[in-house]
């Protein structure tokens, strides 16, 4: 069976023309924008999941590798639902070729719902207990979803309660330039801090008055008032 018609078929199904219309314009999909050139179709994130889980068993990788290829960002993101689905349902040997495969499709993981879907469920749970020489490689990239990708992939180390990775890359991105990644890197140290409120002020404590506003704004977001507004106003 043609499964890659199928869940376009099925996604189709879920179109709503107005998101269609709205979409391209909330990613940044203009001239210039960090979305450039992306297609919708209108399918909600809901529905997409729904598909995914519907499919994922029967679709093949290499028709996974397709999706994730494919223009249509929907199309994308129901792969990218599809891959992790069957990553957590995989052996170790099935593991490695699907963050094989992720790895070798990152430039259709290019915009922040993507990244952010996908980066800490496959390579954050697959480098947890492997060697983290990647994330540092796509840190120092100076491509911007290759850079989201290796801050959000530590959010699975968060859960486990290892932070040190999230907090050099965090250093390795301090002055990047793009509000995209001070979001999130400010949103990593705000996951620290969740779990340890401690670590997450010593590393403010020496960093913060070198971090875009934007960062600190969301590393704090969880302070309390008049901590927050201390580091606010470089008062630390």
């Amino acid at each position: 069976m043609n499964y890659i018609q199928i869940i376009k078929q099925e996604l189709y199904k879920y179109r709503e023309p107005e998101k269609a219309d709205f979409l391209p314009g909330f990613f940044k999909c203009y001239p210039g924008g960090y979305g450039e050139g992306d297609q919708f179709i209108g399918v909600r994130v809901p529905h997409q999941r729904k598909v995914a889980k519907k499919y994922y068993k029967q679709i093949s990788l290499k028709d996974v590798s397709k999706l994730l290829n494919d223009p249509v960002h929907e199309y994308r993101l129901t792969g990218l639902f599809i891959l992790i689905n069957k990553y957590q349902k995989a052996d170790q040997n099935k593991k490695q070729e699907i963050v094989d495969l992720y790895l070798n499709h990152l430039d259709g993981v290019n915009n922040w719902d993507l990244v952010d879907s996908s980066a800490d469920k496959i390579l954050g749970d697959f480098l947890f207990n492997r060697d983290k020489s990647l994330l540092y490689k796509l840190a120092k990239s100076g491509e911007l979803w290759k850079q989201r990708i290796a801050i959000i992939a530590t959010k699975y180390f968060i859960k486990k309660n290892q932070y040190r990775h999230t907090l050099e890359i965090a250093k390795l991105l301090l002055n990047h330039d793009h509000d995209l990644i001070h979001k999130a890197v400010g949103w990593m140290l705000r996951e620290v801090g969740k779990r340890n409120q401690a670590i997450e002020i010593n590393f403010l404590k020496k960093h913060y008055k070198k971090m875009p506003r934007t960062m600190l704004r969301y590393a704090i977001e969880k302070f309390e008032p008049k901590l927050r507004k201390k580091f606010l106003n470089g008062q630390i």
